[in-house]
């Protein structure tokens, strides 16, 4: 039973890491394909593709920096400062 809770914790947290990268890609890149559309500059898609991408790692680096600890060391180094 401990080992499925723990294969079904790791699947949500891929997807969670999958999540925060897609959706600010796919919502600035969108966003990026409006404006070209509307101000006939379609170039402007490729920039924002790069910031979705950007704030996407940056989603990803927040979320891997809560789960090891705030001030990046491991759970084991965790369990032997507090002994």
């Amino acid at each position: 039973m401990k080992d499925k809770r723990k294969i079904v914790q790791s699947l949500t947290l891929i997807l969670q890491f999958g999540l925060n990268m897609i959706v600010p890609i796919f919502m600035c890149t969108m966003f990026g394909v409006w404006l070209g559309e509307r101000y006939d500059i379609p170039v402007v898609a490729v920039p924002l593709f790069i910031v979705g991408a950007l704030a996407g790692f940056t989603n990803i680096f927040k979320m891997a920096k809560k789960i090891y600890g705030q001030d990046g060391e491991s759970d084991k180094d965790h369990a032997e400062k507090t002994k």
